[in-house]
């Protein structure tokens, strides 16, 4: 029989908006514990359906911890409301002290302490994005001590649904040259975006990134048929399987 994965109590201390759609909401475990996570990883939030059912919703880690100092405390996602969805009700309503019940961390979409390559290639769309924000602080250690590149490509209607936009110009900012931050917009471009500012999907702007079999490793997160899409792409390119790291987001209700 397999062994049940334990819950914990998460108390949300903190709620804001970061798109007209998604809401950044911060957790402290209730018990008091630290969640030991990689970034990359998930949770996934316990709920009852509207059958009277448990069910469950998985979402990205987005806490910026450096894990150099140990387990942090902060257990923060980022959360899509979907009109008249189950989860949306429940975090819609949610109030800082109020508790829910989530269990993980799960996943192996994480950057690997073996890896060797010269770049990585961070392709999101939407919420996305989100798990690359809590990769920042090793991504800026690999900058420092390995000498990589970074490029995020992520893709959004508008300036409005780039969510986190304000940590990856920080980062951009930090290390210019080794970190690229790209946004594309597919419906309205923002004019004062900057150079790497892109019309379009992100699909349409990975053949000019010119991805190399033998330096590149790249990581796609969001939209189901981009992500399919993006992989194809970079299989045509020549980087190998393995070099393609990819997780799929589905909006539930």
């Amino acid at each position: 029989m397999a062994s049940l994965i334990p819950h914990f109590p998460l108390k949300l201390v903190a709620k804001r908006m970061l798109a007209p759609a998604v809401a950044h909401l911060s957790f402290l475990r209730a018990d008091g514990q630290a969640l030991d996570y990689l970034p990359g990883q998930f949770i996934q939030v316990h709920l009852t359906g509207r059958d009277g059912q448990p069910t469950k919703r998985s979402y990205s880690l987005a806490t910026i911890h450096d894990h150099a100092l140990g387990p942090g405390e902060a257990v923060d996602i980022a959360v899509s409301f979907v009109p008249g969805g189950t989860a949306t009700a429940l975090f819609e309503a949610l109030q800082p002290g109020d508790e829910i019940e989530a269990s993980g961390p799960f996943g192996r979409f994480c950057l690997m302490p073996g890896d060797a390559n010269r770049r990585y290639l961070l392709i999101a769309t939407g919420t996305g994005v989100t798990p690359y924000r809590s990769m920042l602080p090793l991504l800026e250690q690999a900058i420092r001590e390995r000498g990589i590149e970074v490029v995020l490509l992520f893709g959004a209607r508008s300036e409005q649904e780039l969510i986190y936009a304000e940590d990856f110009r920080a980062v951009a900012a930090r290390h210019p040259g080794r970190f690229r931050f790209m946004p594309c917009y597919s419906r309205e471009f923002n004019e004062a975006a900057g150079p790497d500012a892109r019309r379009g999907y992100v699909t349409e702007h990975l053949a000019a990134l010119a991805p190399q079999p033998e330096g590149d490793i790249a990581y796609l997160c969001g939209n189901p048929n981009m992500v399919d899409a993006a992989f194809a792409a970079l299989k045509a390119a020549g980087l190998p399987a393995p070099h393609i790291r990819r997780e799929k987001y589905v909006s539930g209700k």
